[in-house]
């Protein structure tokens, strides 16, 4: 019997947040540009599956998938049982920026989905000195919470089971069943509260509205993807917030929704190369 065993390496590092330490998991595979992928709320670094198997990627990028705290096998840090999860955007960005570091990454590209998409634009800004361009996927300023967030974190509910059927409608009714079930089945493993704390930063404290005009994309160049079926995270949205940074790059996905990097790789593989080639071209 045979097996085919992937080129992806898993490991953890640890490293001081905000003055907790914290044991982080992380996948990688390539060499090259740095392209470091950040999830989406509630879920982990397995959305990245893709990009981490695909060889001509990874000829010529380093990719790197994290599990943000609390989240996929990186745990909570001491003392979690005590205190109630709420990502912030100065916490986010500072985490992002300590991996990075950590792992010591020259001129790494930053590719957000969601949450991830969100945080990528304030990268831009408050740090384009440390990154060499970003990727936002479904990224958009802000977006409002159109249901009561508490209700992703009581005792009666199954909060990962409620997530994920919250999920299926923003996953494109073009996702092949394979990967329209493998995103879901990643939120339905999501911890207590998890996902609930990272919406906060999504639909309260995230708002990066006001400050889109001070990204220098001359500077640190803004790639923008956002998949079509998508009702959280708009086409439109994205639109209007690309037209607040100037010299922003938007590519609305045809077929793909909220997830396109894990809900249909393949199709998201024919929108995402080009962008790498361009970035390739951009020097560290």
């Amino acid at each position: 019997m045979s097996a085919r065993i992937e080129p992806i390496t898993g490991r953890y590092m640890h490293l001081d947040i905000h003055g907790q330490p914290h044991r982080l998991y992380f996948e990688e595979a390539g060499q090259g540009i740095p392209l470091l992928c950040l999830h989406t709320a509630g879920s982990d670094g397995r959305q990245f599956r893709a990009l981490l198997n695909d060889p001509e990627i990874t000829a010529n990028y380093r990719v790197i998938a994290f599990d943000m705290p609390w989240h996929g096998k990186s745990s909570p840090p001491e003392g979690f049982q005590d205190e109630e999860y709420l990502l912030t955007t100065d916490g986010y960005v500072d985490i992002i920026v300590a991996v990075a570091e950590a792992l010591e990454l020259d001129g790494p590209v930053p590719i957000g989905c969601s949450i991830g998409g969100r945080i990528v634009l304030e990268l831009a800004k408050r740090h384009p000195e440390k990154f060499r361009c970003v990727i936002g996927l479904q990224s958009s300023a802000f977006v409002q919470s159109y249901f009561p967030l508490d209700g992703l974190h009581k005792p009666h509910i199954h909060g990962g089971e409620f997530s994920a059927a919250y999920c299926w409608g923003l996953v494109s009714p073009f996702a092949p069943t394979k990967h329209r079930w493998e995103t879901l089945w990643h939120y339905m493993q999501g911890g207590p509260g998890v996902f609930k704390g990272d919406l906060h930063f999504y639909s309260v404290d995230g708002d990066v509205d006001d400050g889109l005009h001070e990204i220098d994309t001359t500077q640190c160049p803004v790639f923008m993807l956002t998949g079509e079926y998508d009702h959280s995270c708009t086409p439109q949205a994205s639109k209007d917030t690309a037209a607040l940074i100037d010299g922003a790059e938007l590519t609305i996905m045809e077929g793909l929704g909220h997830f396109p990097m894990s809900e249909n790789p393949e199709v998201f593989r024919g929108h995402i190369m080009p962008v790498l080639d361009k970035i390739r071209a951009i020097g560290g």
